[in-house]
């Protein structure tokens, strides 16, 4: 459903640009796609689609009122300078970020069946708590060569490397990763599938793993936000 609201959404950005050069060319319209302020908008629009497919985040909230602030900023005068606003709205996001990890992002791990990770039919969901680790003006190396069943990782002006190629993957697992003015490396094992999704503020992943062909394979299912940082999957 996230997912069907977050393409209608495209689609109507799409249809109203076709409209609006189409009008220009037949009715002479006053229609620009570029206005004041248009930039604000890959801030915008990515935060925005990662509340609907995700859930409410304080990542993608921050990212958001950021987004939305630089644009008011370049029609409405309030006598400051905004972008004075932006470091520590920024360290805000972050310490909220760092202190409610996980506390309203929904879950991704899900089984074959397409129930979460836990979940048994007839006795609803069984608590699983995910390892944590962070590097914060510092670096961390993980390595995993037993069970995995997920982690949240979260990179503060810092850098983590966690290797999995070791570990036994048998079932969908998540990671929560927060990369800001830092960098993740992450190391998959092969024979599994990964998808992404990610909130990327002057960020970005970058998927460097083989998908696997067997439609059987388990899938590590990578929730991210990446704030003037980068995680790279290899």
């Amino acid at each position: 459903m996230r997912n069907k609201i977050s393409n209608l959404i495209w689609g109507i950005i799409f249809i109203v640009i076709g409209v609006g050069i189409a009008g220009n060319i037949l009715f002479d319209w006053n229609f620009h796609i570029f206005f004041d302020g248009w930039w604000t908008l890959f801030i915008i629009i990515p935060c925005l689609l990662s509340i609907i497919r995700s859930g409410l985040t304080i990542a993608a909230s921050g990212g958001l009122i950021i987004g939305v602030m630089l644009l008011v900023s370049q029609y409405v005068d309030i006598g400051i300078d905004w972008w004075k606003l932006i470091i520590p709205a920024v360290l805000i996001v972050i310490g909220l970020k760092i202190m409610f990890q996980g506390a309203f992002r929904k879950p991704l791990n899900l089984n074959h069946k397409g129930y979460a990770e836990g979940y048994v039919e007839g006795q609803g969901h069984s608590n699983t708590t995910a390892k944590e680790y962070s590097a914060i003006f510092a670096c961390n190396k993980i390595r995993v060569n037993d069970r995995f069943t997920g982690t949240i990782l979260n990179s503060i002006f810092g850098g983590i490397t966690l290797d999995l190629r070791e570990a036994i993957i048998d079932s969908d697992v998540e990671i929560a990763a927060t990369a800001v003015f830092g960098g993740i490396d992450i190391y998959v094992p092969s024979g599994v599938t990964v998808k992404v999704n990610n909130v990327p503020i002057f960020g970005g992943v970058s998927n460097k793993t083989v998908r696997s062909t067997d439609p059987n394979a388990y899938t590590i299912y990578l929730n991210s936000t990446t704030m003037f940082g980068g995680i790279d999957l290899k």
